[in-house]
């Protein structure tokens, strides 16, 4: 078996905005495993500035897998869950009769997955634009990133949703991407219930946790982690910090938790607790979007997943992947084209 992995950089169609900035681009890498005529690739969705192992001598370390393959263990990608992610997904792939379907199951037959529809942060017009483009796909279930501009306006734009669907017909999802301090939290979220918000992301910056704990204690609003989960990664660490917060919902990010065993930990974890979770991208391309797709269906969680992000890139890589209806799809009568990556002859 060889191993190799190629960098791509993916361009949005639109500047992206969160809590911690614009994105116009984003790098990824893939790993592509070859043996005995098979080919298997998996995508290792580092996301800068959030990222565990977002560190200088990441290709280095990429390259170093490469070359020891054979060899690894366990510890040696202990503080690497993006590369673990894309290694885990290559090795799927390498063993699955079609390259792509990793999880075979009724998913990758057709039927959906229901998603929530993102309405990235802008100005106010922009993302009034963008949750009734979200309403007319037929999404059911939108989730608002929250925190960059006026919090009024953010405000106006929950009650102007609420003004038409009330809380039975159309689910609001808020993520502050931790924007809120400790002290103002409280009444922002306060004020956030008046639209019957279902669960809000991250309302304080992560590694927190006794304010976070606070905040769970008396928010109106179920509070989901997100960036808190990043970097824990032995059982007895998550067992400790989701006893210490008790969160209403944790949000699973394989490419940020180490791939999907690591996510099923967590899962099992949580379930100690009474707590609930739900699966979404982290700006993946279509090859990592897909992989996260087909497990999170094996799950059968019946909440909207976050895997609305295939169609941010104007150079993703083409897929059998289609949203429709607020709901994702595996079409089989669309073909995978790798082509920009340079392996359309190897699939």
């Amino acid at each position: 078996m060889t191993a190799t992995y190629q960098r791509y950089i993916l361009d949005f169609k639109k500047p992206s905005g969160t809590s911690r900035g614009v994105m116009t681009q984003k790098g990824t890498y893939f790993f592509i495993l070859r043996e005995k005529g098979r080919t298997g690739i998996g995508e290792c969705g580092l996301l800068r500035g959030l990222s565990h192992d977002d560190r200088p001598d990441y290709e280095e370390k990429l390259s170093w897998v490469c070359a020891n393959f054979e060899s690894l263990s366990p510890k040696d990608l202990a503080d690497w869950p993006s590369i673990r992610f894309g290694l885990e997904t290559a090795l799927l792939s390498l063993k699955s009769r079609n390259p792509f379907e990793l999880f075979p199951s009724a998913f990758t037959r057709g039927r959906g997955i229901a998603i929530n529809g993102l309405v990235w942060m802008g100005t106010k017009d922009d993302m009034r634009r963008q949750i009734h483009e979200k309403l007319q796909l037929g999404f059911s279930c939108v989730k608002l990133k929250i925190g960059a501009i006026d919090f009024l306006q953010e405000l106006e734009l929950l009650a102007h949703i609420r003004k038409d669907f009330d809380a039975q017909t159309i689910e609001i999802r808020v993520d502050a991407n931790g924007a809120f301090s400790p002290s103002e939290a409280p009444e922002k979220l306060r004020a956030l219930s008046e639209f019957y918000v279902h669960s809000i992301e991250q309302p304080i910056r992560a590694g927190q946790p006794q304010a976070m704990k606070k905040l769970c204690e008396v928010s109106p609003i179920p509070i989901a982690l997100d960036e808190e989960l990043i970097g824990v990664t032995d059982r007895e660490s998550q067992r400790e910090l989701l006893q210490t917060i008790r969160p209403q919902y944790i949000i699973l990010k394989p490419s940020l938790v180490g791939g999907f065993m690591a996510s099923e930990q967590w899962i099992e974890t949580a379930a100690e607790f009474g707590i609930g979770w739900w699966a979404t991208s982290a700006l993946e391309s279509n090859i990592g979007l897909n992989a996260i797709a087909q497990w999170a269906f094996t799950r059968q969680n019946p909440m909207p997943q976050g895997l609305g992000t295939g169609a941010l890139y104007t150079n993703n890589i083409e897929s059998p992947l289609k949203v429709s209806d607020g709901q994702l799809f595996y079409d089989q009568n669309e073909p995978w084209d790798v082509g920009a990556l340079g392996l359309g002859n190897l699939f």
